[in-house]
């Protein structure tokens, strides 16, 4: 899950600990465009403080000022709509027309959020049912497939691990994927034997691992929701890992470096234990097509694509570097050049 997402379950935690009336409030339907998609949440106070967000700030703002005149006075959970009307719409910041529905939750000791944290700590896949009529939660496990779904009775919500990405190599370009990706809320850990690539890694929010990649690799046990990009272009480093890799459930495998590199790193991972079917997994060179030619800009295409993959979009090929590019974009040292 988003640490955003993380951080509001925990506000709300320490609310109902130390004693205090709270609500959590849950994006569950929009119509026309959002500002924050299904599912998105957002903890308040009983004395008006809020974690999180469900609109652009506008319908936070109407929410905090219910609390503050009326109190927290919810006995079991309400769904409300906002944004009905155009002249509503306008005024909570939502585009014309458009509308929002809320799941509004008072929450209490019963509401089952320590259980539900000690579960994610664990790493575990958990699905939160909620009766509207009663304010009884149920948690048990989710399917790695499954999504949050509303009916007239019970709200589920899904709610797993932070998204993991793990760079080979901590080199410039992984400084730049490791800050845009942290921004994103993956959880990033860059992996890097040699010390001298290591020395003045300075990265908030990013762990750097001195050990070989393929042990880290194997350590962290990669689910549905990592990700491993190789960005060293040393054969010594990149291939066992992504061969570990590649034999996970990790929803994306790649490595940087030229359509030729990658042909050679192919036939490489086929002397490893791999079948044809796991080593069509790599994606390589990675990144979609966007002329970019800076560290920064190379960093955006390969989180555009791992983001697709992620979110199950699936790319044409001409706009992947491995595909878009002539043979004459392909330098003499063999690395990809504009992507």
């Amino acid at each position: 899950m988003d640490s955003i997402d993380l951080e509001v379950l925990k506000a709300c935690d320490d609310w109902i600990n130390a004693g205090r009336k709270c609500e959590l409030v849950t994006v569950i339907k929009s119509w026309g465009s959002s500002p924050r998609p299904e599912g998105a949440m957002l903890a308040i106070c009983e004395d008006g403080r809020v974690v999180g967000s469900v609109s652009g700030g506008c319908i936070e703002d109407d929410l905090i000022e219910r609390v503050r005149k009326e109190g927290i006075t919810r006995a079991r959970p309400e769904l409300i709509t906002y944004g009905i009307t155009a002249d509503e719409a306008h005024r909570f910041g939502l585009p014309c027309g458009g509308t929002i529905q809320l799941a509004i939750e008072p929450l209490c000791g019963d509401s089952r959020i320590d259980e539900l944290l000690q579960r994610l700590s664990r790493r575990e896949l958990v699905a939160r049912r909620l009766d509207l009529a009663t304010g009884r939660v149920v948690l048990g496990p989710a399917g790695a497939g499954m999504s949050m779904h509303a009916s007239e009775h019970v709200l589920t919500t899904i709610h797993g691990p932070r998204w993991r990405l793990v760079l080979i190599g901590a080199g410039q370009l992984s400084r730049f994927v490791a800050q845009i990706a942290a921004g994103m809320d993956y959880a990033v850990t860059v992996c890097d034997p040699r010390e001298e690539y290591r020395d003045g890694w300075q990265v908030p929010g990013v762990e750097l691992r001195h050990a070989m990649p393929d042990d880290v690799v194997i350590e962290m046990k990669l689910d549905r929701r990592s990700a491993v990009v190789a960005l060293t272009h040393d054969p010594k480093l990149d291939d066992l890992a992504l061969m570990e890799a590649l034999k996970s459930d990790a929803f994306y495998v790649g490595a940087i470096g030229s359509r030729a590199n990658n042909a050679k790193r192919r036939e490489r991972l086929k002397l490893f234990d791999l079948n044809d079917e796991q080593i069509a997994r790599l994606r390589g060179p990675v990144g979609l097509y966007i002329g970019s030619k800076t560290p920064a800009e190379i960093a955006i295409s390969i989180l555009a694509e791992m983001t697709a993959a992620k979110n199950g979009i699936v790319l044409s090929e001409d706009l992947r570097v491995a595909h878009a590019k002539g043979p004459a974009a392909i330098g003499e040292s063999g690395c990809v050049s504009p992507r």
